[in-house]
C-alpha cells in the first residue's frame, strides 16, 4: 500500500486516528502534517511535516516525496472559531479541500474528508434527519461544509476521484482538548467535573444534539475507507450518528459516578448554533451500504471517559468544591422536581411551593429572580 498523508494530524480526530492507522498499515506508512512546527517527536521514524493546506505547491511536494496514495484531510476550522474568523474559516475549509481534491485528481489519490451536521439548519427536519433533505446552514462553518460536500460530489462525478465523507455529529474524546466547536461542552464537562466538581455549560440544559464517542468515529472512518468502492453510494457525505442526549442527561449520567458534581448553565452565542442543528440523525444509508454500527451508548461513553481521564473518578466520595456562581447570571431550578439545592441557600429537601412539575429538562425562573433571556443559571443535581 502507498503512503497515507494526514492533514491536521494533531487535531481532535487526527490525534486518535493516526495511531490506529499506524497500527493497521505500518508506522512508517503514515505521514502526519500540520501548520505548526513540532520541535520534538516521539520517535524519529514517525514522520511529521509542516503543511498549510492552502498551499497547493507544498501539498504536491509532499505527495511526490512520499508517494502518497491516500489522504485523510482533517485540517479545518470548527464552528465557534469560524464565526470569529470567517475569512480564515473559508480559506482553510474550502480552498484547502479544493487543493486536496485537485491533487487527488492529478495523482489518482483516495481521499477522506469529514463533513458535519452543521450543514443542516433551522429548516431541516430535526428528528430522524434523512440523508437527502433541506440543508440551509446558519454558520460560516456549516456553509463551508455544505460547499465542501458539493465539491466532493463534483470531483467524484466529474473526474472519478474516490472521495469519501461522513457528516460527523459532536465528537467526544479524552485525548485532546476541544478545538472550538459548538459541542465542546460535552468534552469540557468531564475534565471540569473531575478537577473542580462543577462546570458552567454554554448551552441550555434541554439542548439535545447527536453525539459520538471517538472510538466509534475512528471505527467509522476506517470502515468507510476500507469498504469496496462499489458499496459507496453517497459521494457527498454520509449521515452518521451513535447517540443523542441533552446537556442535562449528560450531567445526570456523570453524577452516577461523581454524585457531588454540579452543572450551571450560562448560554452564549453557541446556543443559537446548537438550536439550528438536528436532534436525531437517520444514518440508515451508512448502515445499509457499508455496515456501520456504533458501540457506545451514553452510559458506556461516560463510564469510559471518566475512567480514561481519572482512575479515581470511580470513587463515589469526592471532595466538594463549591465556588460562587458566575457573575451576571440568575438562579434557576429544575422544574421536574421543584427542588433547589444548597447552592441556592436552601436545604436539599426543601421544595419551592406553588410550582407544578413540568416536562423533564424544562426550566422555570426562581420566584422573585429577574429574568434575562441571555444569561441564566440552573444547577443540576
Amino acid at each position: 500500500m502507498k503512503t497515507i498523508l494526514v492533514t491536521g494530524a494533531r487535531g481532535q480526530i487526527g490525534s486518535d486516528l493516526v495511531p490506529i492507522l499506524r497500527q493497521r498499515y505500518g508506522f512508517t506508512q503514515v505521514i502526519e502534517t500540520g501548520r505548526q512546527t513540532i520541535v520534538s517527536q516521539e520517535n524519529i521514524q514517525l514522520t511529521y511535516e509542516v503543511l498549510d493546506v492552502t498551499d497547493p505547491q507544498r501539498l504536491e511536494e509532499l505527495i511526490e516525496q512520499y508517494q502518497v496514495g491516500r489522504i485523510y484531510h482533517l485540517a479545518g476550522i470548527l464552528s465557534a472559531k469560524g464565526e470569529q474568523n470567517r475569512q480564515l474559516c473559508w480559506d482553510v475549509n474550502i480552498n484547502g479541500l479544493k487543493n486536496v481534491l485537485e491533487a487527488a485528481k492529478a495523482y489518482d489519490l483516495q481521499v477522506f474528508w469529514p463533513s458535519s451536521i452543521a450543514v443542516f439548519g433551522a429548516t431541516t427536519p430535526k428528528f430522524h434527519t434523512p440523508q437527502i433533505t433541506i440543508a440551509e446552514p446558519t454558520t460560516i462553518y456549516g456553509i463551508t461544509k455544505l460547499a465542501g460536500e458539493l465539491l466532493c460530489k463534483y470531483y467524484a462525478d466529474r473526474f472519478g476521484v474516490d472521495v469519501r465523507s461522513l457528516r460527523l455529529p459532536g465528537i467526544i474524546s479524552y485525548r485532546n482538548p476541544p478545538g472550538g466547536g459548538t459541542t465542546d461542552f460535552a468534552v469540557e464537562i468531564f475534565s471540569e467535573a473531575i478537577a473542580k466538581g462543577c462546570y458552567t455549560c454554554f448551552v441550555r440544559p434541554e439542548t439535545r444534539l447527536p453525539m459520538m464517542y471517538m472510538p466509534d468515529a475512528i471505527a467509522a472512518i476506517v470502515d468507510l475507507m476500507e469498504a469496496k468502492s462499489s458499496k459507496i453510494t453517497v459521494r457527498s457525505s454520509y449521515n452518521i450518528t451513535a447517540v443523542s442526549f441533552s446537556a442535562a442527561e449528560l450531567v445526570r449520567e456523570i453524577q452516577k459516578h461523581l454524585p457531588d458534581f454540579t452543572c450551571y448553565y450560562q448560554p452564549d452565542f453557541r446556543q443559537a448554533i446548537a438550536d439550528s442543528w438536528p436532534v436525531v440523525i437517520n444514518d440508515s444509508q451508512a448502515r445499509t451500504d457499508w455496515g456501520w454500527q456504533h458501540r457506545y451508548d451514553l452510559t458506556a461513553l461516560v463510564k469510559d471517559m471518566l475512567e480514561q481521564l481519572s482512575p479515581k473518578s470511580k470513587v463515589k466520595s469526592q471532595e466538594r468544591r463549591d465556588p460562587a456562581p458566575p457573575s451576571g447570571v440568575y438562579p434557576y431550578y429544575p422544574a421536574k422536581t421543584g427542588r433547589m439545592g444548597t447552592r441556592a441557600g436552601m436545604g436539599d429537601n426543601n421544595l419551592i411551593s406553588g410550582v407544578k412539575p413540568i416536562e423533564p429538562d424544562k426550566i422555570l425562573p426562581l420566584p422573585g429572580a429577574r429574568q434575562d433571556s441571555q444569561k441564566f443559571l440552573m444547577p443540576s443535581f
